[in-house]
Order: C-alpha cells, then structure tokens, then sequence
C-alpha cells in the first residue's frame, strides 16, 4: 500500500536497478540511481559487468586506485574491512580514510558497494564488542554520522586490529579536539571565482536603496564593541544616535540591537531583527529601548509596529526567570504576537525522532502515525506560517521586528524565508547565496555550536538542525513554486553537505569576529566559489522570472511533504526522485533550440561572405525568381519555445 507524506506519497518504494541484482539483506535491488553532491552509497555494478573476469586479489588492488582526491587530501590509512550494509548485509572491502574522507569499496563482484562519507559528517565513533564477543562480525566500529544515516564495520578481533583505525577515524573526524585544523584550512582547491566576494554588504544596501532619508548605516560596531555576535555594519533609523544604540545594547541580550534586514521598495515598510529585551522578573524598563522602537515605527508611519516573538508565550514568560524577557503593554504603539515555534531543544529530539523512523529502514505499517509522531513537519508548518505572517505584514506596508531568545536560530529562520517571499532577488542563485550570508552568517547563527564542526562533544546541548530545517522550508516552497526559483534541488543537497563538511569555511564559526580571528576568508575557500564554477547544474529550467511577485506558501499540514530526497536518501528501497520527464524532454528541446540557432548562425554568416555570394549567383541572372537564399531556406530551423 502505498503511503502518504503530507502530499508526499510514498509509494515509491519500489526496488530499483537491474532485476537480476538483489540485496542480499533486503531482497531489494541495488540504488543505481543513488547520487548526491558529496557524501554517496552507491551499489553500481561496473565491477561485476565490465571486469567479469578479474580476480578477487586484481580487484582489491584495483579498490582505492579510482579515488580522486582533492589538493591538500592526504592519505592516512587503508585496511581490509567489512561494512555490515543494513541493506546488503556483510560486504568486504576495502576502507580508505584521508584527512578528508572515509571512502569504502566493496572488493566483491557479485555485491558492488561503495561510501564516500567526509569526516566532517561524522557526528560519534563507537567500539563495538570486545576481544571475547561472540558471534560473527560482532567486533568492530559503529559510526553515527550528521546526515541522517549510520555505518557499522568490523574487523577480525585479534591483535587489537580496530585500534589504529578507531584512533585515527577519532583523530580526524574530530580535528579541534585534538589541536588540528580543520580540513577547509588544509585544502588547496582553486576556483576562478572568489565566492567570499559574493555578499558586500554595502552593494546589499544600496540595491535595496539605502541610506535613505529614514535610514542610515553605522559603524559602530567596526570593532565588535558594540555586539560581537553582529556584522561591522549596520542599518539603523535615521535619528537614532550612536549613544542611543549604546544604551539600547544594554537592554537587548547579548547586545543584539534591532536593525533592519530588509526594506519595502514601495510602502518603506521594513523587517528589523533583534534579540529579547532583559525585563526580568522585576519587570524593568528602558526608556530608550521604547523610544528606539518608536522611531523604527515612524520611519514609514507604521499605525502600531508589530513584534513577532518566535517563542511560545509560556517560553517568553519563563524567561524572565534568567533575565529576558519580552515588549509589554509600556511599548505604546506596538502589538506583541507569539508565534509559538519551539527552541533547539524540540527541534534537536524532532529530528532525531525522524531519522529513527527512516534509517536504515522506513517503517511502512505505520508510516502516517510514526511521521506524525516526530512533529518535524508540523515545525516546519509553524515557521513557514510565521515567516508568510512577517511577508503579509510587510507586504500591505506596516514595519515589524523579529525575535526569538538572541535572535541567532528563529529569527534567521522567519526573517530570511520572509525576504525570500518577499524579494525575487534572493530566489535567484547568486541572490539566494547572498541571502544566506547576510541573514545567517553575518548576523551570526551559531554554526560551529549547532553543527559542531570538529568538535567530538557529540552530546552537547547546543547542537540543533536549526538551518536545516531553513533549507527544509526552502525546499517546501520550491515544490509549490516551481517555476519562481532560479536554482533547483540539487542546490539545496550541496549546501546542506557542505554544512557538515568542513571542506569550506562558508559555515565555519559562530560569528563575523570569530572568522576574522581565524583569518576564514583569507585562508578558506568559499562553498559558492564551487557552486559559481559550475553554475548550470544548479539551476532551475522551469525558472521564470517575476520580479514583483511575492509568494504566499501553502502552510498546512495536507500541502507539506517530507523532504524524501534528503532524509531518506540513503535506502536503497526509496527510488530517487529522479529528473521528471517534462524536465528533461524541456532540456532537450532548449539545447536542441541552441544546436539550430548555432547552425543557422553558421548559415548566415557563409552566407554574408564574398565567396559564398559568387558560389550561390555566378551570374546575376541565372537565378530563378522562385529560389530562396540560404536564410530564408533555414529560417525553420529557429524553434520556438
């Protein structure tokens, strides 16, 4: 029975490849169409159809000889190994790891499997089983990894033969806590363009028309005296004054001042981000916090300015217990609403709750009432129905301030998808990399925190798919708006990746002063100098462009479908979705299109020649009246789309 995701229907859980190559563990057929950007579980039998005839011994020396690996990857160690594939059962092979990757390849012709995992993706390394277990292939290694899959090998027991493996899987995949840098500053790759220069914050200003006669930039926080978790530079209200932001930082947490995001073109009306107010217990005031807010009310005449808190009203309350706190009745002018989005916390146990359901097996019996029970989507409902709040505010030309707790995780959340609703510039490929740095970088999500780059401390309470779940919704409104993004999915897949990685220093840190103590720009490479290099394997061929069009997402729980390309990607009884018909027989007319209109060009430019001429009219009269010249012969070559 086929089985629904929201909208999404699983039925898709047909068995894929060749009918006369099954999975030894599941009965199902091997994942040929399983590719991703980075990290690949690949089951393709080249080894078994190409070489029939190799030994096993010419095929294991053969095993790492194809991996390509990047300038600055070394080699650490290779060893005989087996993979206990949940899909496959035992292969054997062979394990390769660099201080890059952890690559596997199984050196069976009758069971080809193949892992490219990063270190970066490594989340914890576990011994499993001792010198005295039991059983077959019960000594070994279990690894968890960040992107929603797990891996067990094992090894033979004696000799203490998972040791060097074991400490150098930990050594690598945990790079800061061993006094070693991470692999985005060993690297060498070179890229023609510099994807550091992507985002100017400046150009950023100005394309959205600022400073204006409401708003003006300041440099206050040049130094990161101001808020060291902020960029240098900063939109703020015209009359403000530099002393006025002072004494509002002290009554903002983590001095996370509201400044503006984004701005009308029309209305003026603007998107503010900020961190909560410090009431407290005591309920405390600050004048000038108040009037602050007034004077972003009065920049476009805003009636009364809306405050969208992200957190759930009795989460605002029990923070002022530690001192924070939100905008009460003595904010004049002013509407509070909660939106009810729950912390990092929730969000952590959500998403694990979902790679339970999902890996290594997809638990179909109960697949409606197990998906519900992981509340995941029903979190991506809340903050898309919040941001489409924030744009529909917005949009008819009230101003509003966004904030959470410190305005790092839900406010990036709400304020970049409503820009994203709002401004088809960021639904652009360049526009969307713009977005990303300004809204999550620059303003300081906690990347290093949440994802936990290099960092062993698997447990810590800090870690949270916060911008995962972002890219999620992102990908919610590209399925309801195909046509209004320039780039696709693959996009998303290679952010998403690369986020784990450590091949880059896009999302490395926690902050703009953290990355210019550690020289990140300098001596890392960009993730969009990659993505730039290869621009046409990220875009969209159904993009249209409407650069007035704000997009109002569907938020309910019947037009929200789980993201199975992404977080069930590595079960081989998925079929991928694959590039739909329509898409490719549309590629190939617009490159068939290209092939003619370069062949009529051809023509005419022959034909336009002196040689040509006296070619095709020897004599001015030998013509018939009836001949066409060569353009008007291939003037249908031209195809109309």
């Amino acid at each position: 029975m086929p089985v629904s995701t929201g909208s999404c229907v699983l039925s898709d859980m047909v068995h894929s490849g060749a009918e006369n190559e099954k999975c030894s563990a599941c009965g199902s057929s091997p994942p040929w169409a399983m590719t991703s950007p980075v990290s690949v579980y690949s089951n393709s039998n080249t080894l078994d159809t190409h070489i029939p005839s190799a030994s096993r011994e010419s095929l294991k020396m053969e095993l790492l000889a194809e991996v390509s690996l990047l300038p600055g990857e070394e080699r650490i160690i290779d060893k005989d190994i087996i993979y206990i594939c949940p899909f496959s059962g035992a292969v054997k092979g062979k394990v390769l790891i660099t201080n890059y990757r952890l690559y596997f390849k199984s050196s069976e012709a009758d069971v080809a499997v193949m892992l490219d995992v990063p270190l970066g993706a490594i989340s914890r390394v576990e011994k499993m089983g001792g010198a005295s277990s039991r059983g077959e292939n019960s000594y070994g290694l279990d690894i968890m990894c960040k992107d929603m899959r797990n891996l067990r090998f094992a090894l033979k027991q004696e000799g203490h033969s998972r040791r060097d493996i074991f400490e150098i899987l930990f050594r690598y995949a945990f790079p800061l806590s061993h006094g070693l840098p991470l692999f985005a500053y060993v690297t060498q790759e070179k890229y023609e363009e510099n994807g550091w220069n992507i985002y100017k914050p400046i150009e950023e200003f100005r394309r959205q028309g600022l400073p204006n006669n409401k708003w003006r930039i300041t440099f206050i926080n040049k130094n990161y005296e101001l808020c060291d978790t902020y960029p240098t530079m900063l939109a703020v209200p015209f009359k403000s004054k530099e002393e006025d932001l002072r004494r509002v930082a002290a009554f903002r947490s983590r001095g996370r001042i509201p400044v503006l995001s984004w701005i009308h073109r029309e209305n003026q009306a603007v998107i503010v981000r900020c961190s909560q107010p410090l009431v407290g217990m005591s309920g405390k005031r600050n004048k000038d916090d108040e009037r602050y807010l007034d004077l972003i009310r009065e920049a476009n005449d805003t009636a009364k300015l809306t405050i969208y808190d992200a957190r759930p009203n009795v989460n605002a309350v029990a923070n002022k217990a530690t001192g924070g706190g939100y905008e009460g009745d003595e904010y004049q002018n002013a509407e509070l609403i909660f939106l009810d989005i729950q912390n990092i916390h929730v969000m952590r146990e959500s998403l694990k709750k979902l790679k339970d359901i999902v890996y290594p097996n997809v638990e179909e019996s109960h697949w409606l009432s197990s998906l519900e029970s992981t509340h995941w989507l029903e979190h991506v409902k809340l903050v898309l129905s919040g941001a489409i709040q924030v744009a529909d505010k917005v949009s008819s030309g009230n101003s509003v301030v966004v904030h959470c707790s410190d305005g790092w995780d839900r406010t990036a959340q709400l304020t970049s998808l409503a820009m994203l609703m709002l401004d088809s510039h960021y639904r652009t490929l360049r526009g969307f990399q713009v977005l990303i740095e300004k809204e999550w970088i620059s303003f300081g999500h906690k990347f290093a925190s949440r994802i936990g780059h290099g960092d062993k401390n698997h447990a810590d309470q800090d870690r949270s798919p916060i911008f995962v779940q972002f890219i999620d919704c992102v990908w919610q409104m590209t399925k309801q708006f195909p046509t209004a993004f320039e780039f696709n999915e693959r996009l998303l897949l290679t952010i998403l990746d690369h986020l784990y990685s450590c091949r880059f220093g896009t999302f490395l840190y926690n902050c703009e002063s953290a990355r210019d103590q550690h020289e990140v720009r300098s001596k890392t490479v960009s993730l969009w100098s990659l993505v730039n290099s290869k621009m046409e394997i990220y875009l969209n061929p159904f993009y249209t462009p409407e650069s007035g069009r704000v997009l109002y997402p569907v938020a309910s729980m019947r037009h929200l479908e789980l993201w199975v390309t992404y977080y069930i990607r590595w079960n081989p009884r998925i079929r991928q979705q694959q590039q739909s018909p329509v898409e490719q027989r549309y590629k190939e007319l617009l490159a068939l299109r290209d092939e003619y209109l370069k062949k009529l060009e051809e023509l005419q430019l022959s034909d336009s020649s002196p040689s040509s001429r006296l070619a095709n009219n020897p004599t001015p009269n030998t013509s018939s009246p009836t001949t066409s010249t060569p353009s008007q012969q291939y003037t249908h070559l031209q195809t109309p789309l």
